[in-house]
C-alpha cells in the first residue's frame, strides 16, 4: 500500500481486491473505510468521463463513511456501493428514476433493501445511472436537458447494458467491486453479461420490495447486486435476503445451504438442461453466443454433470408466455397516470416529461382492459407451472444470457429512439428471450462471464435454478469460476488501473 499521499493502494493492487477482500483488510485494521471511500472517489475521477456511469457521489459519505451508520460488524463493512437511480430509495438521497417526471425527488425513508445494505456494512457512496424507469437495457437518458449515455468499459462505443448500466460499468471499470442493481426483465443479468460480471436475480420474494410495492403488483422485479466474484454475490445475499416480517406476500423457504456456506461445497452431479433455441421469438440467437453456451455445456460435462439439450416445445407454451409478459410490460404503464398526478403533472402533459419510447408505452397501455389483466394472470399461472414441470427433470437450465452480442450505446434498444412502439418492443423481447421468462415465473437465475467475442466484448451465460434454490446457483457459479478464473478476472480497456 502507498503512503499518506494519493490513494491507499496502487491501482493494480486495488483491482485485485474484491469486496470480500477489502472488507477483510478493514477488519484487520490494514486500511480504513475512509481510505476506501477516498479511493472510490478518485476512481470515479479517473474513468467516469469516459463511461458516464455515476450521477454523483455523496460528499458527506466520502468524508465519513459512517454517515448512514453501516453496521461495523457486517460481513462487507467499509465497502462502497453505488445506489441505482431506480427502485430502492434511500432517505435524503436523490432518486430520479432516469426521468424528468421525478427530477429532483428526494425520498424521506429508507426502503427495506437499503436497510439490508447498511446491515451488511456496505457504504452507499453515490448514484449510478439507469434508463427511464428501467424500461430497456440501453442506459441513455435526456431528462437532465442533455443526452447522457453510459458506456461499456470494454468498448465505449457499446452499451454496458441496463437497466443497471451505471452500476455495471462502474464495477467493470474497477471503481468499486460491488454495486446495487434491480431486475424486471434482465436488468441485473444483462449488464453482467455485457460487462463480464456476476449478476444473480434471486427468486421472487427472496429480497424485500420497496415500501410502496409488493409482488402481486410488481411480480417481475427484484433487486440485487453486480459483482466481479461469486463470493461477493454470496456475501451480499446473506444480508440482502432478509425480508422484514409482513414484508412479502411470497414467503419462501430458505435455501438448503447458506449463500456463503454453498461456496465451499461441490454441487454433486447435476442434471443440466441446455438450450440456445428461439424460445418463442422470431430471430435466431447470435451464433457466437450460442457456440459459447455449448462450450460451457462441455465444461459442465467435464465437471461431472449430465448435460442434455432441451426441446423448446417442452418448456412451455411460448405464445401464452409472451402475451402475458408483454401485457404486463405495456399495460402496467397505466400507473403513469397516478404517478404524474403525484408529481403535479396532468396525464395529458406526460408527452413533455417522458422520453419518446416511454411515452409510446404509456399511450399503448389503453389497449388493455380488465379482461386482459385476468388473462395475463392466468398466463402467469400456466407459464410458471410449465417451468415447474421442466425443473422436475433438471436441476439447472443453461442458456445464453442474451440472444444478441453487445449492441452500440444509445442504439436500437434506446428509449430515445424515434420509431413505432411494437417493432421496438419486439426487438427488445427477441434480445431478452432468455431473461424475461425468469421474471415472469419468479425462478432464480445467474449470469456469469464466459470470455470474449471476436470483437473483444464479453459474452455471458445464464444458469437458471429451481424455485428457491439460489444456493445451487452459487455452487455451480463457484465451480465454473474455479475452472475458468480468467473469465472472471479479465480487465476492460477503460479501467482505474489502466
Amino acid at each position: 500500500m502507498s503512503g499518506s499521499r494519493g490513494p491507499a493502494m496502487g491501482w493494480d493492487e486495488w483491482a485485485r481486491h474484491d469486496a470480500t477482500a477489502l472488507a477483510a483488510l478493514v477488519r484487520r485494521g490494514e486500511i480504513s473505510a475512509r481510505q476506501i471511500a477516498a479511493q472510490v472517489a478518485e476512481g470515479v475521477g479517473r474513468v467516469d468521463a469516459r463511461i458516464g456511469a455515476v450521477l454523483g457521489l455523496f460528499d458527506d459519505v466520502v468524508a465519513n463513511p459512517d454517515t448512514n451508520r453501516p453496521n461495523r460488524a457486517g460481513v462487507l463493512y467499509g465497502v462502497p456501493v453505488l445506489v441505482k437511480d431506480l427502485g430502492q430509495a434511500m432517505a435524503g438521497r436523490m432518486q430520479e428514476s432516469g426521468s424528468k417526471l421525478w427530477r429532483g425527488y428526494v425520498p424521506t425513508a429508507n426502503d427495506p433493501l437499503i436497510d439490508n445494505v447498511l446491515a451488511a456494512g456496505l457504504v452507499p457512496i453515490g448514484r449510478s445511472t439507469a434508463p427511464e424507469f428501467g424500461m430497456t437495457f440501453d442506459t441513455a437518458t435526456d431528462y437532465q436537458g442533455t443526452v447522457k449515455v453510459t458506456r461499456n468499459p470494454w468498448n465505449p462505443a457499446h452499451t454496458p447494458g441496463g437497466s443497471s448500466g451505471g452500476s455495471a460499468a462502474a464495477v467493470a471499470a474497477g471503481v468499486t467491486p460491488i454495486s446495487l442493481s434491480s431486475d424486471g426483465g434482465g436488468s441485473t443479468r444483462i449488464p453482467a453479461s455485457f460487462c463480464g460480471l456476476v449478476g444473480l436475480k434471486a427468486a421472487r420474494g427472496r429480497v424485500p420490495r420497496p415500501l410502496g410495492q409488493n409482488e402481486y403488483v410488481t411480480r417481475i422485479a427484484i433487486d440485487g447486486v453486480l459483482t466481479r466474484s461469486v463470493r461477493d454475490t454470496a456475501a451480499a445475499y446473506e444480508t440482502l435476503s432478509r425480508v422484514p416480517n409482513g414484508g412479502t406476500f411470497m414467503p419462501l423457504r430458505a435455501p438448503k445451504l447458506g449463500y456463503l456456506a454453498a461456496l465451499a461445497i461441490e454441487p454433486g452431479r447435476l442434471r443440466v438442461g441446455l438450450s440456445t433455441g428461439d424460445w418463442g421469438r422470431t430471430t435466431p440467437t447470435d451464433p457466437q453466443v450460442a457456440a459459447r453456451v455449448g462450450e460451457v455445456g462441455l465444461l459442465m460435462q467435464s465437471l461431472g454433470h449430465h448435460v442434455e439439450e432441451v426441446d423448446d416445445a417442452a418448456i412451455c407454451d411460448w405464445g401464452v408466455m409472451w402475451r402475458g409478459y408483454i401485457t404486463q410490460w405495456i399495460g402496467s404503464r397505466a400507473a403513469f397516470v397516478a404517478m404524474a398526478r403525484e408529481r403535479g403533472v396532468e396525464p395529458q402533459e406526460l408527452g413533455h416529461v417522458l422520453s419518446r419510447m416511454t411515452y409510446r408505452h404509456f399511450l399503448a397501455h389503453s389497449r388493455y382492459d380488465k379482461f386482459d389483466i385476468f388473462a395475463m394472470m392466468a398466463a402467469n399461472n400456466t407459464t410458471t407451472r410449465s417451468f415447474g414441470r421442466l425443473m422436475e427433470r433438471y436441476d439447472v437450465l443453461l442458456t445464453p444470457t442474451l440472444a444478441v452480442r453487445v449492441p452500440p450505446a444509445n442504439g436500437p434498444y434506446s428509449l430515445l429512439a424515434d420509431e413505432e412502439l411494437d417493432p421496438w418492443v419486439g426487438r427488445l423481447a427477441d434480445a431478452c428471450r432468455y431473461t424475461m421468462p425468469g421474471n415472469e415465473t419468479g425462478m432464480p437465475a445467474i449470469s456469469l462471464p464466459a470470455g470474449l467475442d471476436a470483437e473483444g466484448l464479453p459474452i455471458g451465460v445464464q444458469v437458471h435454478g429451481n424455485f428457491a434454490c439460489e444456493d445451487v446457483l452459487i455452487q455451480v457459479a463457484a465451480q465454473i469460476e474455479r475452472a475458468k478464473p480468467d473469465w472472471f478476472t479479465a480487465r476492460p480497456g477503460v479501467h482505474v488501473a489502466g
